[in-house]
């Protein structure tokens, strides 16, 4: 049977397309999660609680680069005096499932794209539907971006900033696996959407809900919000919050000349 025109469609037949697309990204998050279940020794070990120790990849480079910089090992890293348990008896086995869930909405975030563009391309002109490689190309790319900046920068300067802060030295942290599995799943999400900014503003430019105009007034604050961003999840020193804020107001600064673009190419047609 031939699909209907999108002019055709009731609202039942929209429904009806958006729940196979839940189901359709549901099953490709399951079976992508399935993967992490296989490699879950060298994702638990390895990745998840790398930053917990201090021969991690960014800890090192931070120090080589404190060296370089003539700061001696002031930002150098050499223990986490902390530990992390687990107080709940079902703990483990939920941390377990929803962290291989976790990277399996990851790995399979450019099909959940493709679904969506599929959804959405019924109303788009022809002309729009043939960039649907490039949306999900740059769309991914800047998506895995954010995950990396998130694992690589935002985590391990968490980890070390509420690993060293204390209130007194009679106070020993034992953070919970909860916690900690918290934060690694909000930073990692959360850098990655953040990174698809770009791709936002370009169709909130599309529709004309923003306009250049609006992110240059707005900039002062945004750059306001990013440092002090990049205060809390960054030891107090200026090499750890300029690593982390620069990556965040480039990708703002970016999304603003994208807005630009947009503008120009509507007021030209």
């Amino acid at each position: 049977m031939a699909k209907k025109n999108v002019n055709e469609m009731s609202f039942l037949d929209h429904l009806e397309d958006l729940r196979w697309l839940l189901v359709r990204s549901t099953v490709a998050i399951l079976i992508m999660s399935v993967f992490a279940y296989l490699i879950s020794d060298y994702l638990f070990d390895t990745v998840i609680f790398g930053p917990t120790r201090p021969s991690f990849f960014t800890y090192v480079y931070f120090c080589e680069l404190s060296h370089s910089l003539g700061f001696a090992d002031s930002i150098c890293i050499t223990e986490m005096p902390f530990i992390i348990q687990n107080t709940e008896m079902e703990g483990q086995v939920n941390v377990f499932i929803w962290m291989c869930i976790l990277f399996g909405f990851i790995l399979a975030f450019p099909y959940i794209l493709w679904e969506i563009w599929k959804f959405i391309s019924p109303a788009l002109y022809n002309n729009e539907k043939k960039n649907a490689k490039i949306f999900i190309f740059f769309s991914s790319l800047l998506f895995f971006l954010g995950v990396v900046f998130g694992y690589f920068v935002v985590i391990p300067m968490s980890v070390n900033f509420v690993a060293t802060f204390t209130i007194s030295p009679t106070v020993i942290n034992q953070f919970t696996l909860d916690s900690y599995m918290g934060m690694v799943k909000t930073s990692m999400i959360a850098s990655g959407l953040f990174f698809e900014l770009p791709i936002i503003i370009y169709f909130l430019s599309k529709l004309g809900l923003v306009t250049p105009d609006f992110l240059r007034k707005y900039r002062k604050y945004a750059i306001v919000i990013v440092l002090i961003v990049a205060a809390i999840v960054t030891p107090p020193d200026v090499v750890s919050q300029t690593i982390v804020a620069i990556p965040m107001l480039l990708i703002y600064e970016a999304s603003i000349f994208i807005s630009v673009f947009v503008s120009k190419k509507e007021k030209n047609n």
